[in-house]
């Protein structure tokens, strides 16, 4: 009886175990298909390049169309800016977006900026760009007018003033927006690239679009003279001597002319949007 009882016990013990090692087992994938679902969830940032020339358009749109005012204003015009830029409905540059024509305010580009206006703005473009902040009473706004002023349009959804500004969001009458959204900030990456080409800004150089093919080095003395030819006498062809072909004999050198090649005949190579306007 006594053996029978202690094998019982025996038997129980091992299911306990054997159920306990079966939780611990089945717990573990749904710990990690959460880590899963949690890395699957973060988005993708969308890279913009910007150049010191694009800091430059940016500072002269935040000064010129908040009045000169202070930072609230500076970054509320500046959020105007970036919200363009990344609603892929304006130019893909920062400078494009600040000098397209009838949008900003006139001589943007060309005035002259006060340098007691130079620390704020700096600061007020280094949270944008490198920081990524925004006004957060903007919004998704990409226009904005003088405050004070009135307009019979009933698509105007103002969401704030500031720096002497209204600003507003173009909505239609079941609220929703007319342009593309912007993205959030938190989506967005500003990459800054030193320096400017010369060249457009969606090209960076000249490629051939075939790589020549090497020949041998002419004959110095076999080559045409560079300089201008002078004749001082009328130059006739003699008429006795008969016409014949001259074919070269083994092992002279041949001048073959390598002409420069024309500008239609290369390709351009694109690269990193850089600055517009």
């Amino acid at each position: 009886m006594r053996a029978e009882i202690s094998f019982g016990k025996s038997l129980i013990g091992i299911l306990l175990v054997g159920l306990a090692a079966a939780s611990c087992t089945t717990s573990k994938p749904a710990a990690t298909a959460a880590n899963t679902k949690t890395k699957q969830g973060q988005p993708a940032k969308v890279t913009f390049n910007y150049t010191a020339k694009d800091r430059d358009c940016l500072q002269r749109a935040m000064y010129f169309e908040s009045l000169h005012s202070d930072e609230d204003g500076y970054m509320a015009v500046g959020t105007v800016v970036m919200n363009r830029l990344t609603s892929g409905a304006y130019p893909t540059s920062i400078c494009g977006v600040v000098a397209q024509k009838r949008q900003f305010a006139p001589g943007v580009m060309t005035r002259e900026v006060k340098p007691q206006a130079e620390t704020e703005l700096a600061s007020a473009a280094d949270a944008i760009l490198v920081k990524g902040a925004r006004h957060p009473a903007v919004k998704d706004a990409m226009f904005f007018h003088t405050n004070g002023l009135k307009f019979p349009y009933d698509n105007m959804h103002y969401v704030t003033v500031a720096g002497g500004n209204a600003f507003y969001e173009k909505r239609d009458s079941n609220g929703m927006l007319q342009t593309p959204p912007p993205l959030p900030s938190y989506e967005v990456a500003m990459n800054y690239v030193p320096g400017e080409s010369m060249l457009p800004p969606q090209f960076e150089a000249l490629i051939p679009s075939a790589v020549p093919v090497p020949l041998p080095a002419p004959d110095p003395m076999s080559t045409a003279s560079t300089g201008q030819m002078r004749i001082t006498a009328p130059v006739t062809a003699p008429e006795t001597l008969p016409v014949t072909s001259v074919e070269p004999e083994p092992g002279m050198p041949i001048a073959i002319p390598t002409p420069r090649p024309a500008y239609d005949s290369v390709m351009l190579r694109e690269s990193l949007p850089a600055n517009g306007g």
